[in-house]
């Protein structure tokens, strides 16, 4: 590992006046990043700890909830609030790790999780372009079971891990930000970035900028939604495919709708094909079908992950039908 310092900040403008020059990297539970530096694939000269920060989970005025980024998945997870008027959050969370990881694990800190492709943390016998721009993905022509089918490139095939952020996706959460240069709110679908040529780059952050809270609008079809996680093991592991789904049906007929999917892509993948689709059309099996047919017209298996575009297909049309009390 290589040496760092380290300081923890008391506030926002500490932080991020601790953020300035060479490579520093803001900590947070550290679940993810102490891994990473482990295996030396970050290598921050200075942490800059940042779980004294806010942890407050406040109703907003518009009804809608604003939660403070040094606040744990747990906090989050169990919050009344959470439960009852977003479940898919509640529920995605709990499938995303254990307790003992969602204890630690903040907010803020899910967000800027990194893939766990296996060629991206061998340091020493293979070629990443996230690792290394430039020298290559050998995961394309290797072991890419677990890789993405939608929004990849030339460049890059790895997936985003979170499970949380697939909920915040389809939630239309917004991410609140702060720099030296001031704050900024920025769409959640818009945070993290397809690979295109430049993968080593996840996120839409600016240097020394800080996620300080995550804002969820109130959304009346939230109330109804669900998450669903496809996995090689029901224990602890990470997604072949999840689906976040909610659905408001009036005399059966589709009246919005929000669908995201997760392991299938770079970043949280909003499946706004197959919403537009939906929405304003009848809740039946049928149109559930072809909506996640036309969602993933677009995807483009490797070598051995084909299995994934019906799993996701599969997987929408069993969530929809449940949500809309369909008999599938």
């Amino acid at each position: 590992m290589t040496p760092f310092q380290y300081h923890r900040a008391a506030t926002v403008a500490q932080a991020l006046q601790l953020g300035i020059g060479g490579a520093p990297a803001f900590l947070g539970g550290g679940t993810n990043l102490v891994d990473l530096m482990r295996e030396t694939v970050e290598r921050p000269d200075r942490l800059v700890d940042v779980t004294g920060l806010s942890r407050a989970i406040e109703v907003t005025s518009e009804g809608g909830l604003m939660i403070g980024a040094a606040a744990t998945n747990a906090a989050l997870a169990e919050h009344p609030m959470v439960k009852t008027a977003y479940p898919m959050l509640s529920r995605a969370i709990l499938a995303g790790a254990s307790a003992q990881i969602r204890n630690m694990a903040t907010i803020g800190g899910n967000l800027l999780q990194r893939t766990r492709c296996a060629y991206f943390y061998d340091t020493e016998g293979s070629r990443c372009n996230k690792r290394a721009p430039g020298s290559g993905c050998d995961a394309i022509g290797g072991f890419n079971r677990n890789h993405a089918i939608l929004g990849a490139s030339p460049a890059c095939v790895a997936t985003h891990p979170s499970d949380m952020c697939v909920a915040l996706a389809a939630l239309n959460a917004n991410i609140h930000l702060e720099g030296v240069g001031g704050m900024r709110v920025l769409p959640f679908i818009d945070f993290h970035r397809l690979p295109g040529d430049r993968p080593e780059a996840d996120t839409m952050l600016e240097r020394g900028e800080l996620i300080t809270a995550i804002e969820l609008p109130s959304l009346t079809l939230a109330s109804q939604s669900t998450y669903r996680k496809v996995r090689d093991r029901s224990s602890y592991a990470f997604a072949l495919v999840s689906v976040a789904a909610a659905l408001e049906i009036d005399d059966g007929r589709i009246v919005d709708v929000r669908i995201a999917f997760g392991g299938v892509a770079h970043k949280p993948w909003r499946a706004l094909v197959a919403e537009t689709y939906l929405r304003d059309g009848p809740a039946s099996l049928e149109a559930f079908q072809k909506a996640a047919d036309a969602e993933l017209a677009a995807a483009e298996p490797l070598s051995e992950n084909g299995f994934k575009v019906d799993l996701v297909v599969r997987t929408l049309v069993a969530v929809l039908a449940d949500l809309a009390g369909v008999q599938a």
